[in-house]
Formats: structure tokens, C-alpha cells, sequence
């Protein structure tokens, strides 16, 4: 809710739907200018309104447009046609809003609620919900009987809602204080009929119900009761289990509302729900649609051919003399394009994306239910140092018990039922790489390629879930020694399998977190570690020069953990010569003051203790490197430090220099010590 929520996952902008089909001989709405386009939404024939509102919602899509449309008052212009007497102008409306909102990013939703759409959007919300169970149909979409056009326009305008409500606090002020619950849950109860507007429902509800107390006391009993019936609906198609899983995200949202009695339960079914997601084999399921899609598509064809065969006979018979062949009525030839063969849903790559969004959204919940609120995930990435660290693994257990603090342990049926739905097993699978011919298979279909970057969000998401679970969990409760050893190698094959290094920002970052936690773990139980020297700092060489100062972050703190395993073994002089050397060049070069503060943490948990350790000091020369950068380092915390970095991180930065003395102090004592 709002900017600052570190742990929410931010989904990628959309296409909304919609009517914004290019009409037969009508140019394309790119042609017309935005004042145009804006001009005509004034227009007093509602056909030209829902032309001109279906026009701009396909531009809206394009990032470079929307400039021009803000700058013309473009919320103001489309906000009172919401409420336009036209259905049809409603809902395109709507969907033009909602490729604003999704497309413009955080910056134009603040600038929406700033412009009043919540006014006209509050209104339309509570107008459909009354005019739900009417039944409306579209004038235009009479052929298709199966369509609600209160529904379409609900849909809309719900999306519109989500997107500003996770933007934008007032937004979600306004949402408590005009009682938006009961109107969007009544569109939740049309589950049953129309699974894509609860879908929709659903997120949105999400979105309002995070770290938003004020909003619980609206949760009484029947709104709780329409959360549960949707969470046992038993149909198993893939966006039904979406839903299952976004509403039981919405639970754990308001799990304060829940009776302590009931606690356990609750958390019991939001698990099951969530092993029923990633119980789900993605690649399998990809090549199975798609040879549903294929044999679909034949049939089409076949149908087709067979209809325009039948045609052209009746066309022979009725003008043998004309020398042109007549176009069916109601028929339009289109040439070389084979477009006209897909349905216009595409359902079986509509059920592989409702896995895939299922599957990310349960792993988001595991990690949010694993982390603490302060600091979070993402913040203490960039504002770690060992102090804290050790604090933060400290804090995240009772006192002798290594009972789990969190509140996936409340009790133990909780934490039983984490582990009997084999929550962390499934995890562990998703962290693989795709499968490699359902890869190929995205590679080489257009329509399936965006999978692709879906599936590797799968992977990231999990392998975040695993830094997260390493984070919190005794070791016995993640399987033993063995088990982390068989984690390790895992984790370094997902490294170290191809030829060359991953890049990708989002998996460098993911993996690297969830090694630093697993080798931080390992370490503290003295568990002996499977990845080689060399293999971490071919790892830590690739992530240095990472854009993501996350990234570098942590390959510094994994050469910190194991130089300092290694410093207590034998004959790890070399090696630790070239951990120093590597750790000295960071501090020393490295544009992020964070990063150049966690390489001296490191340095100094290497190098604090062991006579390998003291030789390998010696031989890089580490007590004069420290003291001639010394100054250096405090010159650029007092030019760098304010207005770059936050308090937070300029706390942890002091933290460092005043080690950065210590650690000094600590290596002349040990020069002046014969040995």
C-alpha cells in the first residue's frame, strides 16, 4: 500500500481490455493527434466518444504518448465519462484510465488522484454494484449472450482501482472512507459466472488490504464469509487457482481479524492453497496447452476450409455468369493473414499465465509471511553490515529454543503444516531453470514468447522465498547438514551449468541473496561448505560489475562468510591473499559508499582471527592499505553521505568507520606481537 512497501512484488504493466479495435476504413488512431483525440470526447453522438476513448486507450499504451495527453488535461477530459449516460462510452472509459494508470507508472497515478478520478471512479463502482444482478446487456454485444456489459464495465473500473490504490495512499484513504469493500466484494460473489472479474476483484483487494489497519474493522463476518467460499470453490481450472491464491493473500492481509482459535487453521488452508499452485509443473503444462492450442486451431481450420468450400458451390450456382466471386455477406477476405483463425481469448495461454501469476503470487506471500517488518527484504540488502546481520539472525529466534519467530510458527500445527504440505520442497523445484522445451516452444510462437519472462520471475521469486525461509529457519527444520550441503551444490549448479556467468540483474540478485543466507547459515554451524574458492570469486567477479548495487552487496558478503571459514582452516594463505586483494580493490574503487562499506566488513570478519589470515595480511600489505584509505573513506562519507543515502544507511556507514579504527588499532597490536 502506497511507495514505500519494500516487499511488494511490482507486476508489469498490462494491456487492459476493451473495445479498441480499429474500425474498417477508419485510420489508425496514431494518426490523430491527442488534442484531437481529447477534442472529440466532447462530442455529442456517443459512438464518436467511444471511438475517441477506445483511440486513446490503445496510444495510452505507449509510454512516449502519455506526456502529451497528461498535458492536456487528459484525466479531467476522460474522469466525468465515467458516469457518461453510455454504456459502451463507460467502459471505454474506463479502459483508457486504466492504461494510464498501468502504463504511466507510479508518477501519473499520483497525479490521477490528484486530479479527482476517485470522485467519478468511487461513483461508477458503486452505480454497477447496484446494477449487478440486473442483468444489462449491451446493445452492441447482444450476439454474444454470454456478456454482461455492467460486468465488462466493472472490470474496468476495478483494474483502474488496483492500479491507483497501490500507487497512492489517498487512494486508499478514500477506498476506506467511502466504503468500497462491500460494493467490490459484491462483484466478488460472480466468481462463479465470470472467474475473470473476480480475478480482477481479487488483486485489487490485495492491494488495499496491505498494511492497511484501518480497514479490518470493515471485515465482519459476512465479508469474511465471501472470502471463504471462494477459497474452498473447488474448480481447478488455472484461474481459479489464481484466485484461490490472491484471495488467500487477501486473508493473510487481515489475519488480525481472525479469532486466535481460528489462526491456525486459517494459515493451515492459505498453505494448502499454495502447495496446490506450485505442486504444478509450468513447463509440463505449457506444452500440453500448446498442443491443445495446435490441435484447436486445426480444427478451426478445418471447420473453415469445409464453410468456404460450401460458399463457393452456392456461389457457382447463384451467379455462374458473374466473373467476380461474391463475398459472403457478414464475411471480410482478409489476405496472407491468419490472425482471423485464433479465438479472441486464447485460452490456453490465458491458463498458463494464470498458473504463472499464481505461482509468483503464492511465493510473494511465503516470503512476506517469513520476513520481519523492519527492516525489510530489499532494505536490509543495501543496509547490511556482520553487526547487523548477527542481530537480525539473532532477533529471528527465541532465546535458546530456535523456535522460528515469525509468524509462520504461532504454533506448531503452523509450522507442521509449513512443512507436511512440503512448502519448502516446492520451493526448492521452482528455483531450477525452465524447462528447456517449453522454453523452446515460447522461443518460437510470438503469441507465447512474454511466458518466457514470466517463468524466470518464477524462478527469482523462489529463489527470494529460499533467502527468505534460510533466514528465519533452524537448520534442522530445513533437513540438517545434508541437506544445506545438497542446497549448496544446487545453488552452484544453477551458477556454475552454463558456459558463461548469468547477467540478468533480477536472478543475479535472487541467487546471490539466497547463497549469502545459505553460507551465513552453514558458517554459524559450522558446516562445511562445497563451493570452491575459485568458484566464488568467478561468482563474485561477474556480480561486481553488477548495476544492482544489491548484487554487489552481497558477492562482497559471501567472500566475507567464507574467507572467514576459510581463514580457520590450513594452508588458506593464497587463497586468502586473493579474497583480500579482491575485497581492498572494492572498498578502494567501488561508486557506492554501501558497497565499499560492506567490502571493509568483510575485510574485517576475513582477516579478524587465524594465523592464515595474519600471514596473508602481511603479505597484501592490508594494515597500510587500510590506513592510507582511512581518511579517504571518512572524506567521502562527509561529501557523499547526506542527501545520498538515508539515515538508516548512514547509521550502518558510521557503524563501519568506527570498525574501520578498530580494526586498525587491532592489526598494529598484532605487528607488534612477535610471532
Amino acid at each position: 500500500m502506497g511507495k514505500s512497501r519494500a516487499r511488494r512484488f511490482r507486476r508489469a504493466p498490462f494491456s487492459p481490455a476493451g473495445p479498441e479495435q480499429r474500425r474498417d476504413g477508419e485510420g489508425g488512431p496514431e494518426e490523430e493527434p491527442a488534442a484531437e483525440l481529447l477534442e472529440k470526447l466532447q462530442h455529442p453522438s456517443a459512438e464518436v466518444r467511444e471511438y475517441a476513448c477506445a483511440s486513446i486507450s490503445k496510444l495510452l499504451q505507449q509510454k512516449h504518448v502519455i506526456p502529451a495527453f497528461l498535458q492536456r488535461d487528459v484525466v479531467r477530459c476522460l474522469g466525468p465519462l465515467l458516469m457518461d449516460h453510455s454504456l459502451a462510452v463507460r467502459e471505454t472509459a474506463a479502459g483508457a484510465l486504466r492504461n494510464l494508470s498501468a502504463c504511466g507508472g507510479f508518477e501519473v497515478c499520483d497525479d490521477m488522484v490528484t486530479k479527482d478520478i476517485m470522485t467519478p471512479l468511487v461513483a461508477l463502482l458503486k452505480e454497477c454494484s447496484t446494477g449487478l444482478d440486473a442483468n444489462q446487456l449491451s446493445p452492441k454485444k447482444c450476439r454474444e449472450m454470454n456478456k454482461n456489459y455492467i460486468e465488462d464495465i466493472a472490470n474496468e473500473a476495478i483494474n483502474l482501482l488496483w492500479n491507483v490504490c497501490e500507487c497512492n495512499n489517498t487512494a486508499v484513504y478514500i477506498f476506506n472512507k467511502e466504503g468500497c469493500l462491500e460494493a467490490v466484494l459484491h462483484y466478488m460473489k460472480k466468481f462463479s459466472t465470470n472467474v475473470d472479474l473476480a480475478i480482477s476483484v481479487a488483486n485489487c483487494l490485495q492491494a488495499v488490504t496491505e498494511d492497511n489497519p484501518d480497514l479490518l474493522s470493515s471485515f465482519n463476518a459476512s465479508a469474511q464469509q465471501v472470502l471463504e467460499t471462494v477459497m474452498l470453490c473447488s474448480e481447478s481450472t488455472m484461474k481459479h487457482i489464481l484466485l484461490r491464491t490472491l484471495i488467500a493473500g487477501t486473508i493473510w492481509n487481515i489475519k488480525d481479524t481472525i479469532p486466535p482459535g481460528s489462526l491456525g487453521s486459517m494459515v493451515n488452508a492459505i498453505l494448502k492453497i499454495f502447495s496446490e499452485s506450485l505442486a504444478i509443473d509450468a513447463g509440463e503444462m505449457i506444452i500440453s496447452m500448446n498442443e491443445a492450442e495446435k490441435k484447436r486451431l486445426k480444427l478451426a481450420v478445418e471447420a473453415e476450409t469445409e464453410e468456404n468450400m460450401s460458399d463457393v458451390i452456392d456461389n457457382c450456382v447463384l451467379s455462374e455468369d458473374d466473373d467476380m466471386e461474391e463475398i459472403p455477406k457478414g464475411k471480410v477476405r482478409r489476405e496472407n493473414d491468419t490472425s482471423d483463425l485464433l479465438p479472441s481469448d486464447k485460452w490456453e495461454l490465458k491458463e498458463v499465465t494464470a498458473l504463472l501469476m499464481a505461482q509468483q503470487t503464492a511465493l510473494e506471500i511465503i516470503v512476506n509471511m517469513c520476513c520481519s517488518e523492519d527492516p525489510s527484504d530489499d532494505e536490509w540488502e543495501e543496509l547490511s553490515s556482520s553487526d547487523e546481520t548477527d542481530l537480525f539472525m539473532e532477533n529471528s529466534y527465541n532465546e535458546g529454543s530456535g523456535l522460528l519467530m515469525s509468524p509462520l510458527c504461532l504454533s506448531d500445527e503452523v509450522n507442521s503444516a509449513f512443512l507436511n504440505n512440503l512448502i519448502p520442497k516446492k520451493i526448492l523445484e521452482k528455483t531450477a531453470f525452465p524447462n528447456s522445451v517449453a522454453l523452446d516452444i515460447c522461443m518460437h510462437n510470438p503469441s507465447w514468447k512474454p511466458i518466457i519472462k514470466k517463468l524466470n520471475a518464477v524462478q527469482c521469486r523462489a529463489l527470494t522465498c529460499l533467502h527468505s525461509i534460510l533466514l528465519v529457519s533452524d537448520v534442522d527444520c530445513l533437513g540438517g547438514a545434508s541437506a544445506l550441503q545438497s542446497l549448496a551444490q544446487h545453488l552452484s549448479q544453477l551458477v556454475f551449468s552454463k558456459t558463461e556467468l548469468p547477467t540478468d540483474t533480477e536472478f543475479l540478485e535472487a541467487i546471490t541473496s539466497a547463497l549469502r543466507a545459505l553460507l551465513q547459515t552453514m558458517a554459524s554451524k559450522n558446516i562445511s561448505q562445497c563451493m570452491t574458492p575459485e568458484q566464488l570469486l568467478a561468482l563474485c567477479e561477474a556480480g561486481i560489475h553488477s548495476s544492482n548495487a544489491s548484487v554487489r552487496v552481497n558477492v562482497v558478503s559471501i567472500l566475507g562468510i567464507s574467507g572467514s571459514v576459510l581463514a580457520k582452516g590450513q594452508d588458506t594463505a593464497e587463497t586468502l591473499k586473493m579474497i583480500g586483494k579482491f575485497l581492498l580493490e572494492v572498498a578502494m574503487k567501488e561508486p557506492s559508499l554501501v558497497v565499499a562499506g560492506e567490502a571493509l566488513d568483510a575485510l574485517f570478519d576475513v582477516f579478524a582471527d587465524g594465523k592464515e589470515a595474519e600471514m596473508a595480511a602481511v603479505q597484501i600489505k592490508l594494515l597500510p592499505a587500510l590506513k592510507e584509505f582511512q581518511p579517504v573513506f571518512k572524506m567521502r562519507m562527509r561529501k557523499e553521505g547526506k542527501g545520498q543515502y538515508s539515515t538508516d544507511q548512514l547509521c550502518v556507514l558510521d557503524n563501519v568507520k568506527m570498525n574501520l579504527r578498530r580494526f586498525i588499532a587491532y592489526q598494529e597490536t598484532l605487528g607488534k606481537t612477535p610471532t
